[in-house]
């Protein structure tokens, strides 16, 4: 049976239901370092995916998943995953039946050796560590993938729900309460705005609970908003977005977008979007493309290899396979790439 995914409104009941368990501690800055994949113009993907983490129904057992939402693909091919309803990060390696728990996973809470529903999650190469939106608890945590007992806070205070890390090792954060995007410069500690920051609402310059973020080489920021389905970049220093997708009647056509959640950019700029809700897909949009063309599912919500459930976060590998996270599946499928 597919599970939908819960509304903003009762999303947030269930969060209240757990907030007494979670608090925030100590703020840092942090280095961190991205490469995006090289990926042409041409590329496809196989239309069936092939399931690399999960996919043996909602649970807790070390080859289940329970609503997951970030991933991250590290260099080895192994799967890190955002595991948000256990309350913990996996790690999946090539090939693998079961996953292992490297951050949390002592249950939800307040304590540096646990998580309470974690977003997001990516890698920063320069520690060899964790970098985690650790969303209930409000803060963002590094946890070492050499001593996996604990984590430590380095920004709190925050609504994190998506991260990502430029080439000069900044750190972006998408804060889903206050609107806006801030970047994480070595030896900040404040983070300064590169998107949003000026209420809620769809206007240019600003935001409307932003959840997953990308950034270029040109450290453009690329959000997607669960308060307005759209697609928007934000050149550096910008004060407005520029809307690369968008459609306010929810569509599934090729210009429309029903509820955007996963976002990734390469380094030709094309970006690609998980469009999670009705659609169930993900889409690919080339450089200044009046219209996208659906990469992975699209057949309709379900459980089949060609079908997607509630799409949330998206990652490549260095070969350029599409890996997806699947909130209604609860699984991780990997599309691979093929040859032009």
């Amino acid at each position: 049976m597919c599970v939908r995914q819960p509304t903003f409104i009762e999303f947030a009941v269930f969060v209240q239901s757990l907030g007494d368990d979670c608090e925030i501690q100590s703020k840092r800055s942090v280095e961190v370092y991205n490469v995006l994949p090289k990926i042409p113009l041409n590329a496809r993907w196989a239309r069936d995916g092939v399931t690399v983490a999960g996919g043996n129904g909602r649970g807790n057992a070390l080859n289940q998943l329970y609503y997951p939402y970030g991933l991250y693909v590290d260099d080895d091919e192994n799967v890190l995953i955002a595991d948000w309803g256990n309350h913990r990060i996996v790690e999946w390696k090539p090939g693998a039946t079961n996953g292992e728990v490297v951050a949390g996973g002592n249950g939800p809470g307040k304590q540096n050796n646990q998580l309470c529903s974690p977003r997001d999650v990516i890698v920063d190469k320069e520690t060899d560590s964790l970098i985690i939106c650790d969303w209930v608890n409000r803060r963002v945590v590094r946890w070492s993938r050499q001593i996996r007992t604990r984590g430590e806070t380095i920004i709190d205070n925050i609504g994190c729900w998506g991260l990502t890390m430029d080439d000069q090792r900044s750190l972006y954060v998408a804060d889903y309460e206050k609107h806006e995007v801030k970047r994480y410069r070595d030896g900040q500690r404040n983070g300064t705005v590169v998107a949003g920051g000026n209420g809620r609402g769809n206007r240019l310059n600003q935001l409307s609970y932003p959840s997953f973020i990308s950034v270029d080489r040109n450290h453009t920021v690329y959000v997607t908003e669960n308060g307005n389905p759209r697609v928007t970049k934000w050149a550096k220093d910008a004060k407005e977005g520029i809307v690369l997708a968008s459609d306010p009647n929810n569509g599934n056509t090729l210009i429309q977008l029903f509820n955007p959640t996963g976002v990734l950019v390469d380094q030709l700029g094309t970006f690609y979007v998980a469009d999670s809700g009705d659609n169930d897909r993900v889409m690919r949009w080339s450089s200044g493309a009046t219209q996208g063309k659906v990469i992975a599912g699209g057949f309709g919500e379900g459980q089949q290899e060609d079908q997607l459930n509630s799409p949330m976060g998206l990652s490549f590998d260095r070969h350029g396979n599409l890996y997806v996270a699947e909130w209604g599946n609860n699984r991780v499928q990997r599309f691979s790439i093929e040859s032009s």
